[in-house]
């Protein structure tokens, strides 16, 4: 099995470097190529709890736009010497992952895992959890 397409799903945090690492070496011996993803949630869960939608529509904005620059950073530092392209997206980060994993036509999924606990979990789940259950392809999940 050949590794050319490869997923990198991040959160821009200083744990993801075990998980660039993995990566680029999987991009390095498979000559392949690198998408880095960042997803914005939507956070339509609070929606039900009173919060305007319109606050919740221009916080996303904010996110997203602040997430498009540091992409293009992220990018520069970390994958400068792999082929590598940055790509936002907005939604259920599992639910994201998984569709543009398909519509690229990646090889392998390789992201972090958090370790969500107490309501945390409750409220967001498990990403990496999630994705390994509906992904049609390998995922390697690195323990930050």
């Amino acid at each position: 099995m050949e590794f050319k397409k490869i997923l990198c799903a991040v959160d821009f945090a200083e744990s993801n470097e075990k998980i660039i690492e993995c990566a680029k070496s999987l991009a390095k011996a498979f000559q392949g190529k690198i998408f880095v993803i960042y997803v914005a949630p939507t956070f339509s869960q609070f929606i039900g709890l009173q919060v305007p939608t319109r606050t919740i529509d221009d916080f996303i904005g904010e996110i997203i736009s602040t997430a498009n620059k540091n992409m293009d950073l992220f990018l520069k530092e970390h994958f400068n010497d792999v082929e590598a392209e940055g790509n936002v997206l907005r939604g259920d980060p599992a639910e994201v992952i998984v569709e543009f994993s398909k519509k690229i036509g990646a090889d392998i999924i390789v992201m972090g895992t958090h370790g969500r606990k107490g309501i945390n979990k409750l409220l967001f789940g498990s990403v990496a959890q999630k994705v390994i259950k509906h992904s049609q392809i390998p995922v390697l999940t690195v323990k930050p």
